[in-house]
């Protein structure tokens, strides 16, 4: 009896585990515009190879100092994908290496990211695994570093994305960039939008202008920006929830739909490990025929 047991119980395990999606990490592709191989890791669901079926793509964005190992390792996005199973659309999961780009293209021109991601990463992943290849199909989210470049890729190219989720992403108003943090600017933001030795008003330069979500939604087409379904969440205890809040204020004024949440918490990854499944089920809804 305790033998046919633990026969049930192994081959219930097995059953379980046929039912995952399957992870692959630190994959490589290779960039022109970068001049080098970009990695990326990558879930695919259950059945992918199971069936000749095609599927939407969620590209998931990691934080700064993180490469695309991070929504897997610390994220766990593949168990959280995979614990959604009947929830959420079958969908693959891309995560791409950004390094510090800030997923811009730099200032300088010296680093292309933007162009690299718009250009041949996307192109790359539609012709390499089995994708809907068309807006309704794509969507985009991401946290901190992230979250901003999911704003830039939404606002920028909303033709291409059905959906944005940024989580506590990296907004920062006019003032904060203007009288920020001195080493923060030598440090980060100089590399992307200016010189490193700018000081004050002096950095709110015509690039940091083009790469300014709260600039792009102010400035942009009302009607354009709609096409994309918008979901932000940010905790209260984040250091950059007052550029998220005016992220929220500029999209009310542009009149743009989009579900803001303020939940506790901060700027860590028992946030955004919390964050996932909703957002997971928000991108769910775009890929769903209606």
């Amino acid at each position: 009896m305790k033998k046919i047991l633990s026969l049930l119980l192994l081959f219930a395990a097995l059953a379980t585990q046929a039912q995952n999606g399957l992870l692959k990490e630190s994959l490589k592709v290779k960039s022109a515009t970068l001049g080098k191989d970009v990695e990326y890791s990558i879930y695919l669901p259950a059945d992918y190879d199971k069936s000749n079926r095609q599927y939407p793509v969620l590209y998931l964005l990691h934080g700064y100092s993180d490469d695309e190992t991070g929504w897997s390792q610390f994220g766990e996005a593949q168990i959280i994908a995979d614990k959604l199973q009947g929830e959420i659309a079958p969908m693959i999961i891309v995560m791409p290496d950004a390094g510090v780009s800030w997923y811009i293209n730099s200032f300088d021109g010296k680093v292309k990211y933007e162009d690299f991601f718009i250009k041949e990463f996307i192109p790359f992943i539609d012709a390499n695994y089995r994708t809907r290849p068309v807006k309704q199909y794509r969507a985009i989210a991401g946290l901190s570093m992230g979250g901003y470049g999911t704003l830039i890729m939404s606002t920028k190219h909303p033709e291409l994305f059905s959906s944005a989720a940024p989580l506590s992403s990296g907004v920062f108003t006019d003032d904060e960039i203007a009288n920020g943090d001195e080493r923060m600017w030598k440090d980060v933001m100089g590399d992307l939008y200016g010189k490193k030795d700018l000081t004050g008003k002096s950095r709110l330069t015509e690039h940091y202008y083009k790469n300014s979500p709260l600039k792009i939604i102010e400035t942009g087409n009302a009607d354009e920006l709609k096409k994309v379904r918008y979901y932000i969440d940010c905790g209260d205890k984040d250091f950059l929830i007052k550029g998220n809040m005016a992220l929220h204020s500029v999209m009310i004024d542009k009149k743009i739909p989009h579900e803001f949440r303020v939940r506790e918490g901060m700027h860590n990854w028992t946030y955004w490990r919390t964050a996932l499944p909703d957002v997971l089920k928000f991108v769910s809804v775009s890929f769903h025929q209606q």
